[in-house]
């Protein structure tokens, strides 16, 4: 029975503040053996592609009523990502399939509970792409635009942190519908992106805003119907401003807060008394059902080339801290994803 050694990224502890690279080091872990003992209903995977996520950051810090238990301390980190099966004791998997989900930060990981985990049918197109637009972050902005927001032609959508792997994709989304869309980002690369690749109506960067109030009210001279949050604190205190009446505010992540220590406050909650507007918090978890609903819309639309999709690639499972680290600096251009072997 062939056995290697396993590389990890681990947790070395809980992290309080901005994370370090430092606070998960890179080990090689004991020896894994490639194939599954008898009767084993596991699932066995050499891992190809791993996901950054800010999502990520929650589960680096002991539990604060996340809806994602914690990382353990001196474990392997885990997170969604694209594998290939070297073994299977599980009837809906055989060697040789690809899947998607969430795996381990390794090379190998035995994953105990694979009905967790997707197949992969549709190889046509880059198997990096179900780390991000074909995966989670792709249901995360359908569901919640579509479902969630439920837009009209016409409408007036804005979307904060814009250029990353969620935010890119409800630009073009709300552009299909006959929506006007403005993005944020925090470059002027990731502006002209906004604008010029995936086809914001506008785009402006926050940081060079000294009032972002001002600056949506210079951007949506109407007011907002849709606001797809992905910032909250200051962000969504200026957006509450500039609502119109009857909108409708998707809350899919605020990560300007995540790494403080005491959350900001938003200072006029009142306006969405005045305003009647509708605020809801989704979890993609809870509407994985809608997966093949999803494929079924987006599939066609990356084929006729409707859909942009820019990935921020490095390699090694090495890089893998860094590139999480700089999710919460804006470092990253589009999707952040780890190569951590090639198929």
């Amino acid at each position: 029975m062939e056995q290697v050694k396993n590389k990890q990224i681990i947790l070395k502890d809980y992290v309080n503040g901005f994370p370090k690279e430092s606070d998960m080091p890179l080990i090689t872990s004991s020896t894994i053996n490639l194939k599954l003992p008898e009767g084993s209903n596991a699932v066995l995977l050499k891992n190809l592609y791993l996901s950054c996520d800010p999502y990520m950051r929650g589960r680096m810090s002991e539990s604060k009523g996340s809806y994602v238990d914690s990382f353990t301390p001196g474990s392997p980190i885990t997170g969604y990502g694209v594998a290939k099966v070297l073994d299977s004791g599980h009837s809906k998997f055989k060697k040789g399939d690809f899947v998607w989900g969430m795996t381990g930060w390794e090379e190998y990981s035995i994953i105990n509970a694979p009905e967790t985990l997707f197949k992969i049918e549709d190889t046509d197109v880059p198997l990096s792409y179900y780390t991000g637009l074909l995966g989670m972050a792709g249901m995360t902005a359908y569901v919640g635009f579509y479902e969630i927001c439920a837009p009209k032609k016409g409408e007036y959508v804005y979307v904060s942190a814009a250029a990353g792997a969620v935010g890119q994709l409800v630009g073009q989304f709300a552009k299909l519908c006959g929506c006007y869309v403005v993005g944020s980002a925090g470059t002027k690369e990731k502006v002209d992106l906004l604008k010029n690749k995936y086809g914001f109506d506008e785009a402006f960067n926050y940081k060079e805003e000294q009032d972002l109030t001002a600056a949506l009210k210079r951007c949506f001279p109407n007011g907002i119907d849709i606001y797809f949050e992905n910032v909250g604190g200051k962000m969504l205190e200026a957006v509450l401003s500039n609502m119109r009446l009857n909108g409708r505010i998707a809350a899919c992540g605020m990560i300007s807060q995540y790494n403080l220590e005491e959350g900001e406050g938003v200072r006029n909650l009142f306006l969405v008394v005045t305003k009647r507007l509708r605020i809801q918090g989704f979890i993609i978890g809870d509407h994985y059902h809608m997966y093949p609903k999803y494929m079924e819309t987006v599939l066609p639309l990356i084929k006729q080339g409707k859909i942009c999709y820019i990935e921020d690639v490095v390699e090694g499972l090495e890089s893998a801290p860094a590139a999480l680290v700089g999710l919460f600096s804006g470092r990253n251009v589009g999707k952040q994803l780890v190569v951590v072997a090639r198929e």
